[in-house]
């Protein structure tokens, strides 16, 4: 396993590739995937809880890079990632259950988008793959439970894989994880560059649209269901 890349537990098991079994993997993103995600509305509550006005908060802490940052794992655990916020924006320490009371302001569930990682569940594997910090990570069971009890324990972040996407690194590292052939991976995911970098590396990816304010969740299921009879 490259340096940096984590050790969670997986479901893929040898068991199954000495069988000579395939074994798909189904790489979907967080934000804007399976759950719509709206910054203005984590914004606000992140002031009244830091005592930091909302512009205060986005132009020393994301503008200034430090969000990046903390996804490619700087601070790779919550209590370093909210020591850091802190610091660097001057408000009030927040503890971890404050930061996701915050952040479950902006996540809304994607009915469509759930559904579908449901049915790659029952295809093959499903992993999360998200560009997030420590923090998210840490809070996931609390934010998105619904997602947790068909994930598991799989569960890969960028600031666990020190990389975020689109760089290949992350792709990668993710694909040695869990000792699969790009040629076996499918990502969804809602960003042009993510579906590219993925494609770049060899896995089959498709990108979640919005059209009218709707999130393309048909398209994503039939991208499932041809990806899982390529072979066929």
């Amino acid at each position: 396993m490259a340096p940096g890349s984590p050790r969670p537990p997986c479901r893929v098991t040898r068991e199954r590739w000495e069988t000579g079994e395939p074994v798909d993997i189904y790489f979907f993103d967080l934000d804007k995937t399976l759950y719509a995600y709206d910054f203005r509305r984590r914004l606000p509550e992140l002031s009244r809880l830091s005592g930091v006005s909302q512009y205060g908060l986005a132009k020393s802490w994301w503008a200034g890079g430090y969000e990046a940052r903390a996804e490619a794992g700087e601070w790779p655990t919550p209590d370093l990632y909210l020591d850091e916020f802190s610091r660097v924006t001057g408000g009030r320490r927040l503890s971890l259950e404050e930061w996701a009371s915050a952040r479950a302001l902006a996540m809304t569930r994607i009915d469509g988008s759930v559904a579908a990682l449901r049915r790659a569940a029952q295809l093959g594997t499903v992993s999360l793959l998200s560009n997030n910090p420590a923090a998210t990570a840490a809070a996931l069971p609390v934010l998105v439970p619904d997602v947790i009890g068909i994930l598991g324990p799989n569960v890969l972040f960028s600031c666990m894989l020190r990389a975020r996407k689109p760089s290949p690194e992350v792709y990668l590292r993710a694909l040695e994880y869990y000792d699969v052939p790009a040629e076996n991976a499918f990502l969804a995911d809602d960003s042009t560059a993510n579906v590219l970098g993925a494609r770049a590396v060899g896995m089959t990816a498709h990108q979640l649209l919005v059209v009218d304010g709707v999130f393309q969740t048909g398209a994503l299921r039939d991208a499932i269901e041809a990806f899982a009879v390529r072979n066929a």
